[in-house]
């Protein structure tokens, strides 16, 4: 079976009966239903890293007793909500004609499915829409994101299946903007105060339509700040956007003002002039960061320079950098291959294993599709599985 969300106007009984085919679904073995309850029934989910999927067979999860009220959990998930009380009263608000609920998720549909007309429509019906944010219950720290209408922009941070980018992306945001959308906004995410921002420079969305860097300049037009803000490890839109190798909306933001005027930013931007002039005052936190971002992006020359400077390749990235994972992994699972050759020449071991998925740097080059890294490392030993996309560690 495939998931697909209902209508955001669905009465409450098409839920019922969607968890019942779910449950139905999952007992006759199919395997994409036994998948969707390993991806989001906390029991099968590690206890660590509470996205990650625990390693468990079919058998296993039908053999688990789960009845209708597991399956209601794992529908409640899918559709962003804490539990299936949390979705009970959210349908019971949102079916409400003109009530609150009911107008902001209009406008959160009409902007994520690019319907221009409707948005404008309903931001001169109410005005106030703009300053308004999302009451969901998520399952997520913390439980409430309070997204605005603009963080729906940025396609993250929001409820799974919404976080998508119409090909009007630029011109939706240009409506919300100009009705009055503060382009700095703030709402909870990932553990964090942030803003629109840095979520659209670390969101796979945007960029994969194109539009990252476009929209990124129109919320500087009206005002974001290129500057750290918010609280929480993503304050930063260009350490934001190369952690998440975004360089063309990292350079778009230097661009616009953003400074660079620490060695992780110039080792991630591939400015070895500024790199070398600000290495012998970097901090160590900044020069393992800078190892990091470097590799990441493939400035093969800022990395000899680092490891010249004492830096160690198989130490494992820093908090904010796919901690998880060492600067091999990243420069092979993003297809750099002189810098994987620099990295195993100066030391670098390719049978290190990522701390979440297990895998070596062998494995993340057949993840991107690098097939002469992955031959160059196959002779130098590795293998494993891959790294997911929008890792926030």
């Amino acid at each position: 079976m495939e998931f697909t969300p209902l209508p955001f106007r669905a009465p409450f009984p098409q839920y019922e009966k969607q968890a019942e085919g779910l449950l139905a679904a999952l007992r006759s073995g199919d395997s994409e239903a036994i998948s969707i309850f390993n991806r989001n029934h906390p029991k099968f989910l590690d206890s660590r890293i509470r996205w990650l999927p625990l390693s468990v067979s079919a058998s296993e999860i039908q053999s688990a007793g789960l009845d209708l009220a597991d399956a209601q959990v794992v529908l409640a998930a899918l559709y962003g909500f804490r539990d299936w009380d949390s979705l009970k009263q959210h349908v019971s608000a949102v079916t409400q004609e003109n009530s609150e609920v009911f107008l902001f998720e209009s406008a959160v549909e009409a902007v994520i499915h690019g319907e221009a007309d409707t948005l404008k429509s309903l931001l001169r019906g109410h005005p106030d829409l703009i300053r308004a944010r999302s009451t969901r219950i998520t399952p997520h720290d913390p439980p409430m994101h309070r997204a605005t209408l603009l963080h729906y922009v940025a396609a993250n941070g929001v409820e799974g299946y919404r976080q998508k980018t119409p090909p009007n992306a630029v011109e939706i945001a240009t409506i919300l903007l100009e009705a009055g959308a503060e382009p700095d906004a703030l709402a909870d995410m990932y553990g964090s105060e942030c803003t629109v921002m840095a979520m659209l420079v670390s969101s796979c969305h945007p960029a994969e339509a194109g539009v990252q860097a476009e929209i990124a300049e129109l919320l500087v037009d009206f005002g974001a700040s290129v500057d750290p803000y918010g609280a929480g490890s993503w304050t930063s839109p260009l350490m934001t956007a190369l952690a998440f190798g975004y360089g063309d909306s990292a350079e778009a933001l230097v661009r616009r003002g953003a400074k660079v005027d620490n060695l992780a930013a110039a080792a991630g931007l591939g400015r070895i002039d500024d790199a070398r002039r600000l290495l012998p005052t970097a901090d160590a936190e900044s020069r393992h960061r800078a190892l990091a971002l470097a590799a990441q992006h493939g400035h093969a020359g800022i990395v000899a320079m680092l490891l010249d400077a004492g830096e160690d390749p198989n130490r494992y990235n820093p908090p904010g950098n796919h901690a998880h994972s060492t600067p091999l992994h990243q420069a092979a699972l993003a297809g750099h291959d002189s810098t994987v050759r620099l990295l195993v020449e100066r030391g670098a071991s390719p049978e290190i294993k990522d701390t979440v998925w297990q895998g070596t740097p062998l494995g993340w080059a057949e993840h991107g599709g690098h097939k002469e890294i992955a031959e160059y490392l196959r002779g130098v030993k590795g293998g494993g599985p891959p790294e997911p996309q929008n890792q926030r560690n």
